[in-house]
């Protein structure tokens, strides 16, 4: 019997609620008009309270300022904390435009502070002013492009100088100086994804470098970042002071840190790189890059906004040609969730891509660890931290496996995995429906680590499509699912006969399946055809003879479309591999009735445009729900705990739905088999 589930569209007519075409103001919890520039002003003051610890009380917006006899607006006002909000208690100011059109899936050419003189002048005006003479720092942003300055008296007039970011609430620019770990902060995602972007765009359309070879070039800064943080590192070298950018002789100064520590890098890591990897960038956009990605500590930084922050970039330049289709990670959250891996189990994508499946285990992982312990995540003490963290790399190199065909995929994979876990997993450069055969270089480790029948959890996305059919004989002749088959009075028989050509998806099937131990679990996205073409039947027959089907999902159109640009229907497809006992019971006995969840997903979020959905009422409003968001700062050298109660809008997504629902299913229903 199978027991469908389908997500409702909320109807409250009594909730909360802001009318379409409004957002709400971080700082006072009311509705104001959602306009380009007001997006990345709400987006600053969440970082501001988040990365910064900038108290919201200590934040305004639009304060009035006369610049030579003319009413000017500050567009976000910070103030020296605890003081009214009085023009001679600012210290900080923030004047914002719309983030540029392309700046978002695309690459634009960063300017310097010169280039942006004329962008920049009503702040200095602003700054000058002599109300104005305790306000130490300005920030220019259209949410791409990023213009610190800091105020420079003199005895007859006011200058500004460049500086590559702010303080945090309770610190000088003079401590930053010092490349202590203390001083670098948290991530905000959203500021993540930018600092992400910001370093692409500038390596490719400021230095001129191809896309992947930009990638690349970042690739290579992320994993000195990360061998930075090392448990139990104190020499730390990859740093910048906030000037050091804007220097000739700092620019060299960062060189002579990164260069060698890219060597150890590259020692450390003997399996990933082949030793002749060069940092190729100039002075100029080494110093940029490093002094975007050191301000933030990685390890700390949430695993989900690394992963989106890291899926953007790579999304865009290492996209295959062979139905490599990388998967929207609303589904690989849902996958992980349902699927449920635990600590002491082998987890294996046979297909990793960029390691979307491994990275969301490893956050699975971490949150089992944090609960089991009693952690609070962002509020762990330091010794909390370094355990919980130990524990996951362990986890990753032990218990954490992906494969694939495309070597730069391989590297890719890896580099997500050593960026949430600080350790590598074990990649195998290899083809999977090949193993244990063929001639790349993971086989012989593979077979090693995850021979067929002894993997405890499977998580893929394969290749599809009838374009890419495999065609070699050798890979053919080892799957039952690669010859023909007829139907008969109990079920399909093989006729004898192999064919010249099978769809990728359909072998990886078998080979999935294979790869389990008895018991072992399993979850794989698939085209819709497979689970529903009447010619595909025998396919749904050998399944269901292998494997209890543990749950189905059917995904929108827009999942694909928005996040890998594929105009394509799929399904999620949950099994666990079936002891030889229970196959034979079945054949005997035939197949015993168990409950089968399924679920189809309507929303995911986003339209096809990638417009974010929300949930609304039935009179068009979009509904809002109150969330407590709690935050660990430091402020006066001390830990600060501070708790804010924020409205929010709710996405109008499914699949957490789905995740809560096939909870409840799995508690009413036993799981099938031993």
């Amino acid at each position: 019997m199978s027991e469908e589930i389908n997500n409702p569209d909320v109807q409250d007519e009594e909730a909360l609620a802001v009318e379409d075409g409004m957002l709400l103001d971080y700082l006072s919890n009311e509705p104001l008009k959602e306009t380009p520039k007001e997006q990345v002003r709400q987006r600053l003051i969440r970082a501001f309270f988040h990365e910064y610890g900038i108290d919201v009380n200590d934040m305004a917006l639009d304060v009035a300022i006369k610049v030579d006899g003319k009413r000017k607006k500050i567009d976000i006002a910070i103030f020296e904390h605890g003081k009214p909000h009085e023009l001679e208690n600012i210290r900080r100011i923030v004047m914002c435009d719309k983030e540029p059109k392309q700046g978002r899936k695309s690459t634009i050419k960063m300017r310097d502070h010169a280039q942006a003189k004329k962008d920049l002048e009503l702040m200095q005006d602003i700054m000058r002013e002599e109300a104005l003479s305790q306000c130490r720092f300005g920030l220019w942003t259209n949410g791409i492009e990023f213009f610190f300055l800091e105020r420079a008296e003199t005895r007859f007039d006011v200058n500004f100088k460049a500086v590559g970011d702010w303080p945090m609430a309770d610190e000088t620019l003079g401590s930053r100086d010092v490349a202590s770990h203390a001083q670098m902060r948290r991530a905000d995602p959203e500021m993540l994804q930018i600092a992400f972007r910001r370093c692409h765009n500038f390596i490719h359309g400021n230095e001129g470098m191809p896309k992947d070879a930009a990638f690349w070039q970042f690739l290579y800064l992320i994993f000195a970042k990360m061998y930075d943080e090392r448990p139990g590192n104190k020499q730390r070298e990859f740093w910048a002071s906030p000037t050091e950018q804007f220097e000739v002789n700092g620019r060299k100064a960062i060189r002579m840190r990164i260069e060698p520590l890219f060597k150890k890098v590259k020692q450390q890591y003997s399996t990933i790189f082949r030793g002749n990897e060069e940092i190729t960038l100039s002075d100029r956009a080494l110093a940029f890059m490093v002094s975007e990605l050191a301000k933030y500590d990685f390890s700390r930084t949430d695993m989900d906004a690394k992963g989106a922050a890291y899926q953007e970039i790579v999304g865009n330049n290492l996209r295959g040609d062979r139905g490599q289709y990388f998967t929207p990670r609303g589904a690989i959250r849902l996958m992980v969730e349902m699927i449920d891996p635990q600590i002491g189990e082998k987890v294996l994508d046979p297909s990793c891509g960029t390691g979307g499946f491994l990275v969301e285990t490893l956050s699975h992982i971490n949150k089992e660890l944090r609960r089991k312990e009693k952690i609070a995540l962002k509020n762990e003490t330091t010794a909390e931290f370094l355990s919980v963290r130990e524990r996951l790399s362990d986890y990753a190199q032990v218990r954490l496996f992906g494969a694939d065909f495309d070597p730069f995929l391989c590297r890719a994979s890896q580099m997500n995995v050593v960026m949430a876990s600080n350790a590598a997993a074990n990649i195998f450069h290899m083809n999977s429906l090949e193993f244990p055969h063929g001639h790349l270089d993971g086989v012989k480790g593979a077979d090693a680590h995850i021979k067929l029948g002894t993997v405890d959890v499977i998580l893929t996305n394969p290749p599809f499509g009838s374009d890419i059919p495999i065609t070699d004989p050798q890979i053919l002749n080892q799957y039952e699912l690669a010859r023909h088959w007829e139907r008969t009075t109990t079920g399909f028989r093989d006729r004898g006969t192999r064919k010249d050509a099978v769809s990728p998806e359909i072998l990886f099937i078998e080979r999935t399946i294979k790869w389990l131990k008895p018991g072992g679990r399993m979850g794989i996205v698939l085209p819709d055809g497979i689970l529903g073409n009447p010619g595909d039947e025998y396919i749904r027959w050998w399944i269901m003879r292998h494997c209890w089907v543990l749950a189905s999902v059917d995904l929108p159109v827009e999942s694909f479309i928005v996040e890998a640009n594929v105009n394509i229907l799929t399904s999620l497809l949950f099994l666990k591999k079936k002891t030889q006992t229970e196959i034979d019971a079945a054949d005997l006995n035939g197949e015993p009735e168990y409950s089968v969840f399924m679920a189809v997903a309507e929303k995911v979020g986003f339209d096809r445009r990638g417009n974010t959905l929300y949930k609304r009422r039935p009179d068009g409003e979009e509904i809002i729900e109150e969330v407590e968001e709690v935050e660990r700062i430091r402020i006066g050298g001390e830990n600060v705990e501070r708790t804010l109660r924020r409205r929010k809008k709710i996405l109008d997504d499914d699949l957490p739905q789905i995740a809560k629902a096939f909870k409840v299913f799995r508690e009413k229903h036993t799981e099938p088999g031993a």
